[in-house]
């Protein structure tokens, strides 16, 4: 017990400044306790026998040793019994991380060489730099523009890989007002070590207060740029919103529905992943009833515009 509270009391970990690092913690600390038991079982074992049958005389002859079921089977299942209990305690923590709530406050983050670009949902965008709410869930949905990057922030015990072409995405809440690194933990070229930002928790005042002050800068909304794209990109000349059929599918009602597929499979939902997947690989998966008609949109569309489109998708009910 001892050892566990100085080891759970000491300042070699970051900061805790999430809802689950203490448990990430306790997990961590557990695993070192034991290995450093572990190691000192073993390598006071070795040096005890080394000790005690080492060969004192030329005609000193190795003892018979018969076998000893009992240590046989002791070192065979406390070991296996502290696996079972890292495998199923590290399962359970890491199913509280995947748990995304529906009030989340939810933000687009796209990892590019080198930088962290940042989009709300009232259209502001910044630059490796993350304001958040204290206490509140809070749900990156984040891809890659060129090559796999992974996003870690030590202090929130998170981080997750930024894959490119597909949407990864990342929860937790932060418990603590401050500032906390930002950092890409998979080499990712050059100047890998200055993709590094800054998480910025704040009051829900403060809060309140600085996303009045971007929306009052006059940016348009991801949606409102998804509108405008929907436009501009010709999107409407094939796909409607009012729930008409023409050359593709309908826009309307799109978001969140189960959908089948030409060859004869379908998925549970039209998610993220599955509606950028149809803007650059539109051949992928054609839905019942339509022909391959669309084009890709593979270096037509920034990562910025398809997340703009799809957040303008999410409002066609």
């Amino acid at each position: 017990m001892f050892w566990w509270t100085s080891i759970a009391a000491a300042d070699y970990l970051p900061v805790k400044a999430s809802k689950l690092a203490g448990e990430v913690d306790s997990i961590y600390n557990f695993i070192l306790i034991c290995s450093i038991v572990s190691f000192i079982l073993l390598m006071g074992g070795m040096a005890y026998f080394i000790v005690k049958y080492r060969r004192r005389t030329e005609n000193d002859k190795t003892a018979y040793i018969s076998h000893n079921h009992t240590l046989e089977f002791l070192w065979s299942f406390i070991p296996f019994v502290l696996f079972m209990v890292m495998f199923f305690w590290g399962w359970k923590v890491f199913h509280k991380m995947r748990q995304f709530p529906e009030d989340a406050v939810q933000i687009s983050v796209t990892g590019r060489k080198w930088a962290w670009t940042i989009t709300y949902a009232n259209g502001t965008q910044l630059v490796n730099e993350l304001v958040i709410p204290a206490n509140k869930p809070v749900v990156l949905n984040m891809t890659s523009e060129d090559v796999i990057h992974s996003f870690y922030v030590p202090s929130f015990r998170v981080k997750q890989d930024v894959v490119p072409g597909k949407r990864s995405r990342l929860a937790f809440e932060a418990i603590e007002v401050g500032d906390y690194r930002i950092f890409c933990a998979e080499y990712c070229g050059t100047q890998h070590s200055q993709m590094i930002g800054q998480v910025h928790v704040v009051s829900d005042a403060d809060y309140a207060k600085w996303e009045k002050e971007q929306s009052e800068q006059g940016s348009l909304t991801p949606v409102q740029k998804g509108a405008k794209l929907y436009k501009t990109q010709a999107c409407f000349t094939c796909h409607s919103t009012d729930g008409s059929k023409i050359v593709g599918p309908s826009w309307k009602g799109l978001w969140g529905s189960p959908r089948k597929f030409a060859d004869g499979s379908s998925i549970p939902e039209a998610n993220e992943e599955y509606i950028r997947a149809s803007m650059l690989n539109p051949n992928e998966h054609i839905v019942e009833g339509y022909t391959p008609a669309m084009p890709t949109y593979q270096g037509r569309l920034s990562e910025e515009q398809i997340n703009d489109l799809i957040e303008y998708m999410k409002t066609i009910k």
